[in-house]
């Protein structure tokens, strides 16, 4: 067991509604995990959102909190409901109405790892099922609305920046055949998690910095997204995808030579995000 569920870097004034938060760049692997798992180190870290804790690390200099999970994707899902339990994983769960998801081997304690290999050999028990979200899943999200929470009782408003990133595979298909591939993709479930006003500003923000950006395709955001984008409540939340070639080595798992200057790009992105959550009246003044 991890001493804790996540890390919570605050800055020293809060001046912005917006919040991000990384659930999959948790790279805490327990032992006991490990020793149960058939896949070797490489092969278990390729679920990973692999260092987007790094790449968003100046987040708190600029007036917003960041919250990154510490325990891995492959161990429990953070991006799931809590209920979204695989019967063909967790004893003792029954079978329910079909989830793509979960028939896929990816619930809340995933099955698989990408390109749907095999984690365990065996079953795992609902009990220990129960403790992993008790220890995990349940801490990392009570803390999530607790700065989504703060941020509507200080400004008025709520904005979730959901940071994944994505293999660069993921992008084969997408637009047209023959044309350049998007480095950002932007989920706010087909506009139904985000109000147009906020999107337009974080799409704004990445193609200002010279990033090709597409919405929803192929990914539209999952449990967080849907979950916490209430913006009828003025609570919006945006999922936003990286693609992993632009920073890392998706073979080796480890930052490219272009890690440092990626980061230094997209640091100014994170500040002209950061000023969307600006009271109206500091807004008008960075501007």
């Amino acid at each position: 067991m991890l001493e804790s569920a996540y890390n919570l870097a605050r800055p020293d004034v809060r001046t912005t509604s917006v919040v991000f938060a990384s659930p999959h760049s948790g790279r805490d692997y327990p032992q006991s995990f490990l020793r149960r798992a058939v896949l070797n180190a490489s092969e278990i870290r390729s679920s990973e959102d692999a260092y987007v804790d790094l790449l968003y690390e100046a987040v708190p200099s600029k007036g917003a909190p960041l919250l990154t999970a510490k325990a891995p994707r492959a161990y429990i899902d953070l991006n799931r409901g809590a209920d979204e339990l695989d019967s063909a994983l967790i004893e003792g769960v029954r079978r329910s109405a079909h989830n793509p998801r979960i028939a896929s081997g990816l619930g809340v304690i995933p099955r698989v790892v990408a390109n749907g290999r095999q984690i365990y050999r065996g079953k795992l028990t609902l009990v220990e099922a129960h403790q992993r979200i008790a220890q995990y899943w349940r801490p990392y999200h009570d803390q999530l609305q607790t700065l989504l929470d703060e941020s509507y009782n200080t400004f008025g408003e709520a904005i979730l920046i959901d940071c994944h990133s994505m293999p660069h595979e993921a992008l084969e298909n997408v637009g047209l055949p023959g044309s350049p591939r998007p480095d950002i993709v932007l989920g706010d479930r087909f506009g139904a998690t985000a109000a147009g006003s906020i999107v337009e500003q974080v799409e704004a923000a990445f193609a200002s910095a010279g990033f090709r950006v597409a919405r929803n395709m192929p990914f539209a955001g999952a449990f967080i997204t849907q979950h916490y984008g209430r913006p009828s409540r003025q609570q919006h939340a945006i999922q936003v995808e990286i693609d992993r070639a632009l920073y890392m080595n998706e073979r080796t798992r480890e930052p490219s030579e272009n890690f440092d200057s990626f980061r230094a790009v997209l640091n100014g992105v994170i500040s002209e995000i950061a000023q969307i959550g600006l009271p109206e009246d500091q807004r008008v003044a960075a501007e």
